[in-house]
């Protein structure tokens, strides 16, 4: 699956970094206690809401992947909307994109 251009520079040019990021991060998914979807949509929701919309196809794909519809990637992105505004608008036409796509 593909990655963000960002994360493709950031493992070319800064792999040692990369690695140790990539088990850092395979340490907490291990962790989690969520299922992969609920953890997919859940990162989806922060990613929105903190506005870092280039990891939003990746994540998209990760949860339609593991079980998520189109309607609960929206739902997902939209829940942060009482907590942040509206900016997590932007990430919808990312979502569905990455979503519609075979």
């Amino acid at each position: 699956m593909k990655v963000s251009k960002s994360f493709e520079v950031f493992a070319k040019e800064a792999p040692e970094v990369q690695a140790a990021w990539m088990e850092t991060v395979h340490k907490l998914d291990t962790a989690s206690k969520l299922d992969k979807k609920t953890e997919e949509l859940a990162y989806i929701a922060v990613l929105a809401a903190t506005r870092l919309e280039s990891g939003l196809p990746f994540h998209v794909k990760m949860a339609k992947l593991n079980g998520a519809t189109r309607d609960e990637v929206i739902s997902a992105i939209l829940v942060g909307l009482p907590a942040v505004g509206n900016t997590v608008i932007s990430a919808l036409p990312v979502a569905i994109d990455a979503f519609d796509e075979e």
